[in-house]
């Protein structure tokens, strides 16, 4: 009997629940460690910051919510690459991983290259987008003038690590992380506050610490990656010999995930544009909730990079009721321990909050924002985990026109109606922007037990999916 399929008995696998953890945890722990590292930093950025005051920890966190959207831009091609690197490592097939990872990076360089021309020859337009504050607004053009040179190189590091994730070659990127994250914190210490002889630059001096700091990202990854004479990262050879059969494959799985992440970044904008038109106080509380919603997402992201790898992987081998097994377990872990890591940062919230400069209405808003972001954060990172998923699996369009269709449909329409017409409170307007997770979280969790979501692309993959569609009732497609 292949492991494809089980012919109708209950499935099976050979690895206990103990065993599945420590794999997720091999692949995991190290990419929350990354994540956790880079929220860190720009935690630390954000308390040396504080001591500029608030309009500045506002100003820098509206630049980071236009970073968000370079991420939207490019992160479509970044779920496409990993679909393929993840399967055709599952099957072997290494031309390949070295094809897909060229059309990933050249593809996501787009990205890089207009956010970055916009950060620095059009910043004054970028700032009016998201915030009336005049003050605010000078603030952030300072910053981005410098930060847009970090662009191409941030772009350039999460292609790289995204090709040594799907690979199971995870402690690279850390180690890369590692020497960002100091680089980082040891440049904005000297340039905020004029250390060592040189000038105090304030914004300035973080914004440059942030473009050394991807400098340095890129050139560890690099390195290391010659030192060990690892495969697909420096082949530059291989990169660019498509061929027009994958190129085609590449950009048909690869289009419902672009058109997810760049609605959802527009989706994204258009809430961080009303709450950054609020008080002060209520901007300043925004920014600092978002690096703190970081952490959250740093945990969900290691679990989101298992599922994506240790499923596609075995989809792409043809090891279809293995993929099914491992993924069902690794959505409701992911969901387990995101609520044991907000239930932490709560714990921990008010000297978090104070020493990175909030008090008064700002750090009251501040935690009733993570409070309610605790409460949607468990289903959400469900829906996220479950959506990457299914990608991998080769299914990139469910999860994707799930989510577009419920943004504008449902919480677009309920922000604005909340912040205009009704006048609701800010935090009544916040809350909205997850009143879509509960349905969708019971759509995708009947998606995910249909099992229709595992679609290979390699070529072992496809030799089994027949008999594993026929074993649970699917019509295979024509």
């Amino acid at each position: 009997m292949s492991a494809g399929s089980v012919s109708g008995k209950k499935y099976r696998s050979q690895l206990t629940l103990g065993e599945l953890i420590r794999l997720i945890g091999m692949i995991a722990v190290p990419v929350a460690l990354q994540n956790l590292l880079t929220t860190t930093g720009s935690m630390v950025d954000t308390i040396m910051l504080a001591r500029l005051g608030e309009q500045t920890v506002g100003a820098v966190g509206l630049c980071a919510q236009f970073s968000s959207l370079m991420f939207s831009g490019y992160w479509g091609f970044v779920g496409g690459g990993m679909l393929f690197f993840s399967q055709f490592y599952g099957s072997g097939e290494h031309d390949n991983i070295r094809r897909s990872f060229g059309m990933t990076l050249s593809f996501m360089m787009i990205s890089g290259v207009v956010f970055a021309l916009l950060a620095l020859f059009a910043p004054h337009a970028v700032m009016s987008l998201y915030t009336g504050s005049a003050k605010i607004q000078d603030i952030g053009v300072q910053y981005l003038r410098i930060v847009g040179f970090s662009y191409p190189f941030q772009v350039l590091a999460v292609a790289q690590s995204a090709l040594l994730r799907s690979v199971e070659r995870v402690r690279i990127p850390l180690v890369a992380g590692i020497a960002s994250v100091l680089t980082n914190f040891g440049i904005n210490l000297i340039l905020i506050f004029g250390l060592l002889g040189f000038p105090a630059l304030g914004v300035r001096g973080a914004a440059i610490g942030t473009v050394c700091a991807s400098v340095v990202n890129v050139l560890v990854i690099m390195l290391m990656a010659r030192i060990r004479h690892l495969p697909y990262v420096l082949d530059f050879s291989m990169h660019f010999k498509w061929n027009r059969t994958l190129l085609g494959q590449y950009l048909r799985k690869s289009f419902p995930i672009i058109c997810n992440e760049v609605l959802i970044g527009v989706g994204n904008m258009m809430i961080n544009i009303v709450l950054g038109h609020q008080a002060d106080e209520a901007i300043a509380a925004t920014a600092v909730f978002r690096t703190l919603e970081g952490i959250i997402i740093a945990f969900f992201t290691g679990f989101s990079n298992a599922a994506t790898v240790l499923v596609g992987k075995e989809v792409g081998a043809g090891n279809h009721e293995e993929a099914f097994w491992r993924g069902r377990r690794i959505v409701y872990l992911c969901q387990a321990l995101t609520g044991l890591g907000c239930l932490m940062l709560i714990a921990i919230h008010n000297p978090l909050l104070h020493v990175m400069g909030l008090y008064g209405t700002s750090y009251r808003l501040a935690t009733d924002m993570l409070y309610l972001y605790s409460a949607a954060a468990v289903i959400r990172m469900g829906n996220w985990c479950m959506n990457d998923m299914f990608r991998s699996a080769g299914d990139p369009s469910f999860g994707s026109i799930l989510e577009i269709t419920f943004m504008f449909v449902l919480v677009q329409p309920a922000i604005h109606l909340a912040n205009g017409p009704l006048g609701l409170p800010f935090l009544a307007v916040f809350a909205l922007c997850y009143c879509d997770e509960p349905v969708r979280y019971i759509i995708m969790q009947l998606h995910l037990y249909s099992r229709r979501w595992i679609r290979p692309v390699s070529l072992a993959g496809l030799e089994t999916i027949g008999e594993f569609r026929r074993a649970h009732g699917i019509e295979s497609k024509k």
